[in-house]
């Protein structure tokens, strides 16, 4: 190699480099050519002009903020000053107000009095319009931590579901066109799901026997069982039985794959729909399955044989999520078409109350336990509904994205996902109780898709909420009361 090259062993020196500067009218101490010295081994290749001038900016910058910092200090005093004066003003006129009815002939103390009226009048006005700006700077009622993440996923996981009471396990669905069955407390995927074509977009246990239905974009929704002894973790091989709506059957699908059960086929595949199946539930009862699609329809199905028994149709656009009522047969759908409907499943008619209460796609509309509906939409609100009045809603909460599928505890406490990476818990008032954390270190990273409470579980697992994201990611927080001193008190699913 040449010894003039640049990787050769010579000595590294400085280099002097001429650079024209362009002329500014603005700057005129800098409007000539200048040179200056580049160390190639040094770190900093700003001239000693450039330098002086950024010291000159930062410093005006920190006289503004100086002069901006003393005016607010400023306005602080006389916010106090005018409320000593108020309360002095409030006293004198409580004793003048005395002395008026003996003396009226004084007019000293009923101009005095209607000057107090007046102010008050004022600073009630004022406190009026800082209330929104002093609210959200209460304390939070409720606490959280993380307890455990699920990964595995790999795509975004779209829903989280809980089974009934004494199960230990979580069911999600993912665009990666898998379920999964998770262990609580071991964080351990116990079951992958793999038969479906297309994006699993829900998924949803049902209310008594070992079944679950997941919903996909492959315009179909599928009913499979998984094994009741997952509960404790166990393997099952392909010859374990299964008992299934009084009968007992083989799962000829299933696949040990390491300690995680892979199942290829549903018992049932419920077809019909001709565009997305976006969400399935199981009417009360779980002899009939409701399912929701892009085709603008709902359709209702016999869970034991898997045929339509009529379909459900009123959208102008297609649905987004469906809702079934844990205890009565009724069912709440909800549309990109800015509405939801409430269905009563008991008539031939197929009666609705439609709401018109959001500006954008209602995303997820829910029961609570007290039969009320909270409905979230695109329009960034969660509204809270009585129904048997639609007209109005019982609360609104503004917030500052979209709202997913949320969640209602039995205890009345809304989890509310959001598309900017917030979990935010409010009460069935609507007041804002806590939020969860997010960011690289604890919580989700991209879009919150889903929530899920866990009401009733062993004492042992101290998770009792579910949240699950577009990051892939599935976060099992526990959530718990504050006392006043912003302690940790009870956990408001044991109260």
């Amino acid at each position: 190699m040449p010894q003039d090259t640049p990787f050769s062993n010579k000595p590294i020196k400085s280099k002097r480099i001429s650079i024209p500067r362009v002329r500014s009218s603005t700057d005129s101490d800098l409007q000539q050519p200048f040179h200056f010295v580049r160390d190639i081994e040094s770190d900093s290749v700003l001239p000693t002009r450039f330098k002086n001038r950024l010291h000159e900016l930062f410093n005006q910058i920190e006289k503004e903020f100086e002069t901006l910092y003393t005016e607010n200090m400023s306005l602080h005093e006389k916010v106090d000053s005018l409320n000593e004066r108020l309360e002095k003003e409030i006293s004198s006129s409580n004793l003048d107000n005395r002395s008026t009815d003996l003396d009226v002939e004084s007019g000293k103390s009923i101009k005095k009095s209607s000057q107090t009226t007046h102010l008050i009048k004022t600073t009630h006005k004022l406190k009026a319009q800082t209330s929104k700006i002093v609210s959200s700077f209460k304390a939070p009622t409720l606490g959280s931590h993380l307890i455990r993440e699920y990964t595995g996923h790999r795509d975004g996981v779209w829903e989280i579901s809980v089974p009934r009471a004494g199960q230990n396990m979580i069911g999600t669905a993912s665009a990666d066109h898998t379920a999964r069955i998770w262990s609580i407390d071991t964080g351990k995927c116990l079951l992958e799901y793999v038969g479906h074509h297309g994006s699993v977009n829900s998924i949803r246990f049902h209310p008594t026997q070992d079944l679950v239905i997941t919903a996909s974009g492959d315009q179909s929704a599928h009913i499979w069982c998984f094994i009741s002894a997952l509960d404790s973790g166990k393997s099952h091989s392909s010859e374990d039985e299964v008992e299934l709506s009084e009968k007992e059957e083989t799962h000829d699908d299933e696949v040990v794959s390491g300690e995680r059960i892979k199942i290829h086929s549903p018992l049932y595949e419920l077809i019909g729909h001709t565009g997305v199946v976006i969400a399935a539930d199981w009417v009360a009862g779980g002899d009939h399955v409701i399912t929701a699609s892009w085709d603008r329809c709902a359709s209702l199905y016999d869970a034991r044989t898997g045929q339509v028994v009529h379909s459900v149709v009123g959208h102008e656009q297609g649905l987004t999520n469906v809702v079934a009522h844990p205890s009565q047969r009724l069912v709440v759908t909800s549309s990109k078409d800015s509405t939801f409907r409430i269905w009563d499943l008991r008539e031939a008619s197929q009666a609705a109350l439609v709401c018109h209460g959001h500006a954008d796609a209602v995303t997820t509309a829910t029961f609570t336990a007290n039969d009320k509906v909270v409905s979230g939409s695109d329009d960034r609100c969660v509204k809270i509904w009585d129904t048997k009045n639609l007209r109005s809603p019982l609360a609104t909460i503004r917030s500052d994205a979209s709202a997913n599928r949320l969640s209602v505890s039995n205890q009345q406490v809304l989890a509310v996902p959001m598309d900017n990476r917030h979990v935010r818990l409010y009460d069935i008032n609507g007041n804002r109780l806590a939020r969860l954390p997010r960011g690289s270190r604890q919580g989700h990273r991209r879009m919150v898709c889903a929530a899920a409470w866990l009401d009733e579980s062993p004492a042992y697992v101290r998770t009792n909420l579910f949240t699950c994201g577009f990051d892939r990611l599935v976060l099992g927080w526990q959530i718990h009361a504050l006392n006043k001193e912003g302690k940790e008190s009870v956990s408001p699913m044991q109260q």
